[in-house]
């Protein structure tokens, strides 16, 4: 889970059964994250509910701290619960991009057999 999880609500009311869903969605998203990455991540949410002529929307927007970058995502709804659940997918495709570029052995793998291979066809 990560460490560092801030929820507000802005004019939005928080009750006990929002904030806990949002810290377990979220909180969970530390194993998309390098293992460098994981002790100083730290995640805020804002909840912010809008009043309009066709009804109650929910906009959701989170972010997360990590070393070397800022990594934001939104989301709006008609409920809080699928608000949060887009935010959540959105910023785990995001992680995972995050950790590709971070650690370098992922996608790289046989590169040098296939040097190898290249170098004993040509002798």
């Amino acid at each position: 889970m990560l460490t560092s999880t801030k929820v507000t609500g802005i004019g939005y009311q928080l009750d006990g059964k929002t904030n806990k869903y949002v810290i377990n969605k979220i909180g969970k998203l530390d194993r998309f994250l390098p293992r460098h990455a994981r002790r100083t991540a730290s995640a805020e949410v804002r909840i912010k509910q809008r009043d309009g002529s066709s009804g109650v929307k929910y906009e959701i927007e989170a972010q997360i701290d990590v070393p070397e970058k800022m990594i934001l995502a939104k989301s709006s709804g008609l409920h809080v619960f699928t608000a949060i659940d887009e935010v959540e997918s959105k910023l785990a495709a995001q992680l995972r991009k995050y950790k590709q570029s971070q650690v370098a052995h992922i996608g790289r793998r046989r590169i040098l057999s296939r040097f190898k291979r290249s170098y004993a066809r040509e002798q």
